[in-house]
Parts: structure tokens; C-alpha cells; sequence
């Protein structure tokens, strides 16, 4: 399925919602997993739509399935929680015509639909320990794990894990100065690809981590 910038996206009844602006890329499989919509007719900001919601694409027009539902309920697409790929990253994903690619980069604050998580800080924080009385199959991670990029760059060392403290699950970790990164980063888990212990290999490359705003939890905790 190839995706043309700016191609209308087309509900069942024939009116166009929209059109296609960018894709958002799962980092760790490069597969396209939702389309971004530039606001139209029928959408008064720029929506976030998955790929299942799409029946067919042509040239120029991309079909809505039946069954897509009140497209108004789409998540609004908010720039800051994406950041466009790199040189690096864009010789890694599938070629989907001329559409610039993204890959969500999820707040540790509340937000609307799929994106949205309760704020990290006003539950627990605490660093990472190794314990022994763990399910079969996780990973303890350890603090002070050392961090690859996709690019097999050292980038810093895990300092802290931010949790959300409704489903108890880590939805960020902090990664710590080091030789490739001039200050912390905070990096959501779902750009993780592999992790032990002591180590954690993520999806995305050097450059781009580099890229990312620096983190500064004081500054967090006062916003």
C-alpha cells in the first residue's frame, strides 16, 4: 500500500474528511501503523487514524472502511508527541510513497485517546533494582544499565523508570549523561527492541536520540 502526501481520505458517503499529511512508524517493526490526517471538511484539527480503518487506497484517494465509526473520536495528532525520522532512521522504513514519516513519541502527561497517560509524576518514581521474585518471562533491569541505539552507539546509562501508577507498568525511562549524549533524554519503552538486566537496545538510532529535548525532572515537576 503506497500513501500519497496529500491524498484525500474519503469516508463510505463519498465527502472528504481530510487529507493524508504524514505515517507514523512503529520504530521497532518499521511497519506504518496509522496515518496522520490534515484537517478538512469534516475535521476541525488534524486527527491520528489507523491504518485498520482504511479499505482501500488509490492514486490520489484514500477509502475509509464502513465500520470506521465517528471519526470525531479520532485522537487529535499534536506535534510534540512525534518526532520526524532522521537520514539514518528513513533508510530503515518501507518506502510509502512521498508521505514524511514520524514516530510517536508519547508525554508522560495526559492526553487525548490511544496517547493519552496519567501523569507520571504525581505517582511513583523510583529507580530500577534487581529482584528476584519476578514473573517468568520479565526482565529485572538494573540501574545503571547500559543503553544502545539501533546503530549499536552507547548512549547513556538507565538512571530512572517513570511508571504510570494506574496499571502499575513503566512507560518511560531516563537515560543518563554519557559519551554520544550531552544530557538526559527520556525515552518511552515502546522504542525499546531488547533488554536484559543490565542492557537495554532500542529501535531508534543515535542521531535521533540526540535530537530529542534534553529532560530535566525539576523543571518537569514545576510544569
Amino acid at each position: 500500500m503506497r500513501l500519497k502526501e496529500n491524498a484525500r481520505v474519503v469516508a463510505t458517503d463519498g465527502q472528504t474528511v481530510g487529507h493524508i499529511d504524514r505515517v507514523v512508524i512503529d520504530p521497532r517493526t518499521k511497519e506504518v501503523t496509522h496515518v496522520v490526517v490534515r484537517k478538512g471538511i469534516l475535521f476541525t484539527e488534524d486527527k491520528v487514524l489507523p491504518m485498520n480503518l482504511i479499505s482501500r487506497v488509490n492514486e490520489d484517494r484514500v477509502l475509509l472502511r464502513e465500520d470506521a465509526g465517528n471519526l470525531d473520536d479520532l485522537p487529535d495528532y499534536e506535534e510534540t508527541s512525534y518526532t520526524l525520522l532522521d537520514e539514518y532512521e528513513r533508510k530503515q522504513v518501507p518506502a510509502e510513497g512521498y508521505v514524511p514519516p514520524v514516530y510517536w513519541y508519547p508525554l508522560p502527561y495526559a492526553g487525548p485517546g490511544w496517547a493519552a497517560y496519567p501523569v507520571a509524576y504525581a505517582g511513583p518514581q523510583y529507580m530500577a533494582r534487581t529482584v528476584e521474585n519476578i514473573p517468568e518471562g520479565a526482565v529485572a533491569l538494573e540501574e545503571g544499565a547500559r543503553v544502545f541505539s539501533a546503530d549499536d552507539q552507547h548512549v547513556g546509562d538507565v538512571e530512572q523508570i517513570l511508571t504510570d501508577p494506574e496499571a502499575d507498568r513503566a512507560t518511560h525511562f531516563v537515560i543518563s549523561k554519557g559519551i554520544f549524549l550531552k544530557n538526559r533524554k527520556l525515552i518511552p519503552t515502546t522504542w525499546i527492541s531488547t533488554l536484559s538486566n543490565n542492557e537495554v537496545h532500542l529501535a531508534v538510532g543515535a542521531n535521533l536520540l540526540e535530537s530529542l529535548r534534553g529532560y530535566d525532572p525539576q523543571a518537569e515537576n514545576k510544569s
